[in-house]
């Protein structure tokens, strides 16, 4: 049986999630088309051209919600797009160079609550599963490059993240797994198909299990 090491502090900042999106509900289940739902998630913020608004002109547009973690069976992954960008340390990435490991991309923002509140366990796991070919890649929503710097300071991010001020990174996903708020993670398989999406603030234990049965080939 796989087991993670503890991380305590983790209670700490979800109760600090949980408190941090209480405006209104999302009308209706995003990605209707998606497969098995096996859990929810806690609650994230939409933003971005994702909730056509921007972090700036609109807080009411990040909302909270009940989101959910869904895993797509073997043979029904859908191909990741080989999106590329230049990442805040202002290098070139292309997400195709990474095939032949496993990709955790979380989307997310520093003006987002959730993800201020998941980014210790975020790079926890990526300490953690580092030397099991894992990856971790963040994507940068409607940010500011210095904005974000400081996150990534104030949080010891050790992995890079993309800069997308514009979500068109995020957009281009709409054609197979769209992030439907922020924050949201997706675990994609060595051959570079998704296989399970956290819609909200991802936790340890959930996105621990999630990748290494997927770095495994269990699912």
């Amino acid at each position: 049986m796989f087991r993670l090491p503890r991380f305590p502090r983790l209670a700490a900042h979800a109760a600090r999630a949980r408190l941090a999106c209480s405006l209104r509900q999302p009308n209706g289940a995003a990605g209707a088309a998606l497969s098995a739902v096996i859990a929810l998630a806690l609650a994230g913020c939409a933003g971005g051209a994702i909730a056509q608004d921007t972090a700036a002109s609109n807080g009411t547009s990040f909302v909270a919600g009940s989101y959910d973690t869904t895993v797509y069976a073997r043979g029904s992954r859908p191909v990741a797009p080989d999106v590329k960008g230049t990442t805040l340390g202002g290098r070139r990435l292309s997400l195709g160079s990474y095939r032949g490991d496993v990709v955790v991309l979380n989307f997310w923002g520093s003006w987002c609550a959730p993800c201020r509140a998941e980014a210790p366990t975020l790079e926890a796991l990526a300490r953690h599963f580092r030397s099991g070919g894992v990856r971790f890649i963040g994507v940068d929503i409607q940010d500011s490059p210095a904005a974000a710097e400081a996150f990534e300071h104030t949080f010891l991010i050790s992995y890079p993240s993309l800069n997308d001020p514009s979500d068109e990174i995020a957009l281009a996903f709409r054609s197979t797994v769209p992030p439907a708020a922020i924050p949201t993670t997706l675990v994609m398989d060595r051959s570079g198909r998704i296989a399970a999406r956290v819609v909200g603030q991802a936790t340890y234990a959930t996105l621990g299990r999630l990748i290494a049965s997927v770095a495994a080939g269990a699912s």
